[in-house]
């Protein structure tokens, strides 16, 4: 079994079409036209499965940057998304949490900051050494002094500083 990404799909392109334009290769176990999860309208890409990969390779060959279902198409190889692959770079992502770390037992939160980063300036939890400091509320006494204006003139003869007759 061999599986195949395309790239570059109509946003019409349906599973039925991609189908029936790569059946001819081989025998296409299956051709999923991937969706926006919310809209429920294409993303532009997808995958089809060959029962073998002989026929992924001659789909590949034939298909590739050629025109269907009226786009230019990419056509290559799909990665595979094992559990088992995952750790290949270092980390996995975990959801908005952080990172695993394949190299060792995990406690807590890991910040996600990449190697050779600095770390950010604070640690991740409180402790006495980064306990926040407050500063004293402001206690200076107001001027005295009129209520309202004494502001700065804005030089003889300007029009707003002007009294009107009465």
């Amino acid at each position: 079994m061999a599986k195949l990404f395309i790239g570059g799909l109509a946003w019409h392109t349906t599973d039925q079409t991609l189908f029936e334009g790569f059946q001819r290769f081989g025998k296409v176990e299956e051709a999923v036209v991937v969706k926006d999860r919310d809209t429920n309208r294409s993303r532009g890409f997808g995958f089809v499965r060959f029962a073998t990969r002989a026929e992924a390779d001659a789909a590949l060959e034939g298909m590739h940057s050629t025109q269907f279902d009226g786009r230019l198409i990419r056509v290559d190889h799909a990665q595979d998304n094992n559990r088992n692959t995952a750790g290949t770079r270092g980390s996995t992502f975990v959801g908005r949490g952080g990172i695993i770390s394949h190299q060792g037992p995990t406690v807590g939160y890991m910040p996600s900051t990449p190697p050779g980063r600095n770390p950010p300036p604070y640690p991740h939890g409180r402790t006495t050494a980064s306990a926040p400091t407050y500063r004293q509320p402001y206690t200076q006494q107001p001027q005295p002094g009129p209520q309202y204006g004494g502001g700065q003139s804005r030089g003889p003869g300007h029009p707003h500083d002007q009294q009107e007759p009465n």
